[in-house]
């Protein structure tokens, strides 16, 4: 894999930047065992975001990226703060990016768009990417329409930039078939979401770690933005009032404000508990850096296995 030689890091790993969440604190405690710590703009201010890239600054040396949500309302205010704070990797998705590559290579940032399918990637590259975030629909929040392993090969083989694998990515064994199928790295979120580090209430954690493989569900599928997440009341009341046509007014009376409801006030009936499929790999709390390791150190082990089998 060959995404921690383009970003100078050790392992080929980014984690996911989820919103609410990706905070210094876990980006932080990524870097510095080897991945790509990523800052979340998602439910942030741009001074917000400011003080948490200043927060990372203080923990480690090593690099980190910030998120880019295109939706963001303060979207000009983030790209200053970028700027200002001389940061020098971002990933960027929920919305167009086109419009900002210039400021952005200008700057220079390498940028590292998420994208749905082929078209997209092939996209980007043509704007100058430096790599390519291609996350299926078994991830967690916002999600596209094509599933990671089977549309993977064809993505990689479209386009000359670095695609990293994202979605339903948790173990060693995920890491090598991406690999194999053509992938330069691998973006992790719903993995670190287990983590001592990942800043959410001990409920989300508990809720993870007791989930079983029948529990996620896709909410918002008659919106431009579906949302994987844990099945829980709120989630079934969201899949009742679109299966019902009962209008968007009435779904965003209970959709507003879930996220930070199931992430800071610990409440996973009815806040939205964004997760990926795969629950049944969460099961206990572990270090940042323990979770990277062990996965690192089973990966080389299974590359090496398989090279010799």
């Amino acid at each position: 894999m060959k995404i921690n030689e383009v970003l100078n890091i050790k392992y080929p790993i980014l984690q996911g930047a989820m919103a609410n969440i990706s905070r210094a604190q876990l980006a932080g405690a990524v870097s510095e065992a080897g991945g790509l710590g990523m800052i979340a703009t998602g439910g942030f201010s741009p001074e917000e975001v400011r003080t948490e890239i200043r927060k990372i600054k203080k923990m480690t040396d090593k690099p980190f990226g910030v998120n880019m949500v295109m939706i963001h309302p303060e979207i000009e205010e983030l790209n200053k703060v970028l700027v200002e704070e001389e940061v020098k990797i971002i990933t960027c998705g929920a919305g167009n990016p086109q419009k900002y590559f210039d400021y952005w290579l200008d700057n220079d940032l390498k940028v590292i768009p998420i994208i749905a399918n082929k078209k997209m990637a092939q996209k980007v590259e043509s704007l100058g990417a430096t790599a390519c975030v291609f996350e299926g629909a078994e991830a967690g929040g916002h999600i596209g329409k094509l599933n990671t392993f089977p549309a993977l090969p064809e993505i990689c083989d479209s386009v000359k930039i670095p695609v990293i694998s994202a979605g339903g990515i948790y173990t060693a064994r995920h890491i090598l078939a991406a690999e194999i199928l053509g992938a330069s790295g691998v973006q992790m979120g719903t993995r670190f979401l287990v983590s001592e580090e990942v800043p959410v209430h001990e409920n989300f954690k508990k809720l993870l770690i007791e989930a079983s493989d029948r529990d996620t569900i896709v909410t918002g599928i008659t919106t431009p933005h579906p949302i994987r997440c844990y099945k829980n009341k709120l989630a079934e009341k969201l899949l009742e009032i679109e299966l019902n046509n009962l209008g968007e007014e009435e779904f965003e009376k209970y959709a507003a404000g879930s996220g930070k409801k199931a992430v800071i006030d610990g409440d996973v009936a009815w806040g939205s508990v964004m997760a990926g499929e795969g629950y049944e790999y969460l099961r206990k709390i572990e270090s940042v850096k323990d979770i990277i390791e062990n996965i690192m150190t089973d990966y080389q082990d299974l590359k090496e296995n398989f090279k010799n089998s």
